[in-house]
């Protein structure tokens, strides 16, 4: 560990839905050390652990790094990736180990990919060699019509409770594309375990509709989790305002154009205002804009008073945020030095949180810190 902070944090609070306000407590003051476990990466994406506590981290010009700690620590470049397009918000982004690693040691990714038309999101998985310096077998999922804007790839993936692989994906500056049926921008898409896509019943039997479609209607999810009820939670971008926390059910559409909490960046007004009978709303919603990213519901193990609360980074505003479902999403804000840009949060097996900061190029452990 290279540095080590102690932090009060809690002490400020946002309360309700789309409050830019900040209202002062004391209430919920929860002392929290902030330590470096990791430095000089390039643009982090994400990081996910793997079960002998060793973990993965994404770099989005393409690189994936295999970490492991203790008395033999080391930091290993994983080969046999696929081809990225390292252009705009594209790259090498997500990592998701599934449940049955240690029998199929199967690794899955997500990516901007380059395709015919420029680069689309795409996702696959492979085998994770013995000795972890390669990715063996990897094998496309699907790929998309590529696009030549560089904006609104998504993509994070996630397991469902099932088995199911979740991948999101944004709507690639072109918000209209959202509420196609036929394409997968701006979607909730599934799989199986094998790469099967899994179509939600409720689209199933539409025409032209694309394979493996879950939910329509988003804008551009950058966190996916999975909560104490098994339900898929997301959080994605709005323009100007109107970022959302989104319980995701299968068949749903989730309003975006049509509906939405923020305005455009030129100020003008985005659709048919904040509610549409048939569209879903948000569990939460932020105006102004934090831009979110990087998604956990946390389990209690280390800090049991954020049991079941829901933490997510913010790219623009040097916070992580801390929701709690008791109190209608009342939100605490983490402010560190550390927490410039987070990308990322993530459980750990011992139950500290563990964040990517992209300015810093780092991976910070928060722990409890002595009151």
């Amino acid at each position: 560990m290279r540095r080590s902070r102690q932090f009060l944090v809690g002490i400020w609070m946002v309360f309700g839905l789309g409050l830019g306000g900040l209202t002062p407590t004391g209430a919920l003051a929860q002392a929290i050390k902030v330590q470096e476990v990791v430095q000089g990466l390039d643009e982090p994406w994400a990081m996910e652990f793997l079960p002998d506590g060793g973990f993965l981290v994404t770099e989005r010009d393409g690189k994936l790094w295999l970490y492991k700690t203790g008395n033999s620590a080391i930091r290993r470049a994983v080969s046999g990736l696929p081809q990225v397009s390292n252009s705009g918000q594209g790259g090498l982004l997500d990592v998701m180990v599934p449940r049955d690693f240690e029998r199929s040691r199967r690794i899955w990714l997500s990516y901007a990919a380059p395709v015919a038309g420029g680069a689309g999101t795409a996702a696959g998985f492979g085998t994770l060699s013995q000795d972890g310096r390669r990715l063996e077998g990897f094998r496309a999922v699907f790929y998309p019509v590529g696009r030549s804007n560089g904006r609104h790839f998504g993509s994070r993936l996630i397991e469902g409770t099932d088995g199911t692989v979740y991948l999101t994906t944004g709507d690639r500056g072109d918000a209209p594309l959202a509420q196609e049926v036929s394409g997968p921008e701006g979607k909730v898409l599934a799989f199986d375990a094998q790469g099967n896509p899994q179509t939600h019943a409720d689209f199933a039997n539409q025409a032209g509709v694309f394979s493996g479609l879950h939910s329509l209607g988003h804008r551009n999810i950058q966190g996916v989790a999975i909560d104490a009820q098994g339900r898929l939670l997301t959080v994605e971008h709005g323009a100007r305002g109107g970022d959302e926390v989104n319980l995701v059910l299968g068949g749903r559409n989730y309003g975006w154009p049509i509906i939405t909490y923020g305005v455009d960046y030129n100020g003008s007004t985005i659709g048919d205002g904040q509610a549409k009978p048939g569209l879903e709303q948000p569990l939460k919603y932020w105006d102004p804009s934090i831009a979110p990213s990087g998604l956990m519901v946390y389990s209690g193990k280390l800090f049991s008073g954020w049991k079941g609360h829901i933490f997510t980074g913010s790219l623009n505003s040097d916070l992580i945020s801390r929701l709690d479902p008791a109190q209608d999403y009342r939100e605490t804000r983490i402010q560190t030095p550390e927490t410039g840009r987070v990308r990322d949060v993530t459980e750990a097996p011992d139950g500290s949180i563990w964040f990517l900061s992209v300015i810093d190029g780092a991976i910070y452990r928060i722990s409890p810190g002595e009151s």
